[in-house]
């Protein structure tokens, strides 16, 4: 229960009611059963977000085989049932600032070329939602490639075309920082109030390449006025609801989710602790406001002539004062829960964050193997077995289609 909420004494029958309307909500088993794993192994499972590529360039490890220190590898997605997993080529609002975020980019995009090329019987690159059938013939692990942080473009156009022949099919506008596209949902001091002059041009070119403009992480205005600009539907790769974290701008609110599911897009819900419980997110939204304001407070001392501050003794202090939020599985079916009830099955999908988030999951949620506890979930609430299908990824693949459908080249 949200610390903030607070009780009034109940006469006996409202306290009756009140009990067991709790019982009733009580978290949901993660112990998967035969009939969650049944609908794993045969549904289409899209995951829009998944870290690997940047933790592959930082630490190898062949994701090939069983890799115990990460959350994705091949045998524990085809554990899961996970048909579709969307690369995350992420780049740091530093990398963008200090010019090094296309080369990031880049070799991250290689690196994944490179676990495909090692493995063509287990994964495959997927560029166009048409394509999967085929290629996931004999259990391969499609791998999409999805931008997170327009960074690596710069302030040229042309490289929209550029990393869409590399095979980025979605991009997030911004990440942690205010950037040339758009404002981030972490800043404080917004840039553009929105969007940029050069980020309409982005929008409108995204849409030209078939590219799915991605709202997760920009600020509510820049949400906005993307589902206004976009001349196709809009996509939010891993956004929870700020309905369960009051104040934290980086999951949308009532208004923006149904702003998406009105233009025809869909929102993923993602798996992280830090976005779907309300003590963690408080914690991250902190983190992100302290943070900027000690990197402001260093940066003005080295103006002034005197010694940076030390970043790694406020890291480690914050950790200690922070201590890691346990989760239940629950906290995501709620999620769930409420995004279907207020946008409507059609436009709610999973995009997990798993191997982005230092592992910070929930109970029952910690690898690509654990779909089926999520499922399971899913079947306790009521939720039917078509309904589930949607969520897991075809409402994704639908909206993809209708994305690449709006291109206007070959």
């Amino acid at each position: 229960m949200n610390p903030e909420i607070r009780m009034t004494p109940a006469p006996p029958l409202a306290a009756l009611a009140f009990a067991l309307s709790l019982v009733l909500a009580a978290p949901v088993s993660a112990q998967a059963t035969d009939a969650a794993r049944a609908l794993a192994a045969d549904a289409l499972i899209v995951d829009t977000h998944i870290d690997a590529p940047g933790v592959l360039v930082s630490s190898w490890a062949d994701l090939g085989e069983a890799a115990p220190d990460r959350e994705f590898d091949y045998p524990r997605a085809r554990e899961g049932g996970l048909d579709v997993a969307f690369m995350s080529i992420y780049t740091s609002a530093r990398q963008d600032e200090s010019g090094a975020a296309w080369q990031a980019a880049n070799i991250q995009i290689d690196a994944i070329e490179a676990l495909v090329a090692r493995h063509p019987d287990r994964f495959a690159i997927l560029t166009s939602p048409g394509d999967v059938e085929r290629l996931r013939a004999g259990g391969r692990v499609l791998l999409p490639l999805g931008m997170e942080n327009g960074g690596p473009i710069g302030e040229d156009l042309a490289q929209l075309k550029f990393f869409h022949e590399r095979g980025v099919r979605y991009i997030t506008l911004a990440h942690s920082g205010n950037n040339r596209i758009a404002d981030s949902s972490y800043t404080v001091e917004k840039r553009w109030n929105g969007l940029s002059p050069f980020g309409r041009e982005v929008i409108a070119e995204m849409n030209r390449l078939g590219i799915m403009v991605d709202v997760s992480h920009v600020s509510d205005d820049a949400l906005r006025q993307a589902v206004e600009l976009s001349r196709v539907p809009v996509i939010a790769s891993h956004s929870a609801l700020r309905h369960f974290t009051p104040d934290f701008e980086r999951n949308l609110s009532d208004e923006l989710a149904k702003l998406i599911a009105a233009k025809g897009g869909v929102v993923q819900i993602p798996f992280g602790t830090a976005f779907v419980n309300p003590q963690a997110a408080a914690n991250t939204r902190d983190w992100f406001r302290e943070s900027l304001a000690f990197d402001r407070r260093s940066a003005e001392r080295v103006a002034a002539g005197d010694p940076a501050l030390d970043r790694k003794a406020f890291e480690a202090q914050w950790a200690l004062d922070h201590p890691k939020v346990e989760a239940p599985i629950s906290d995501v079916l709620d999620q769930i829960d409420y995004a279907v009830k207020l946008i409507g099955i059609e436009h709610v999908g999973i995009g997990s964050d798993f191997d982005g988030v230092d592992g910070e999951l929930p109970e029952g949620l910690r690898t690509v193997a654990d779909f089926p506890n999520f499922i399971a979930g899913l079947q306790a609430r009521g939720h039917s077995d078509e309904d589930i299908r949607k969520i897991l990824g075809g409402n994704l693949m639908r909206v993809w289609a209708k994305i690449e459908a709006g291109a206007e080249v070959p």
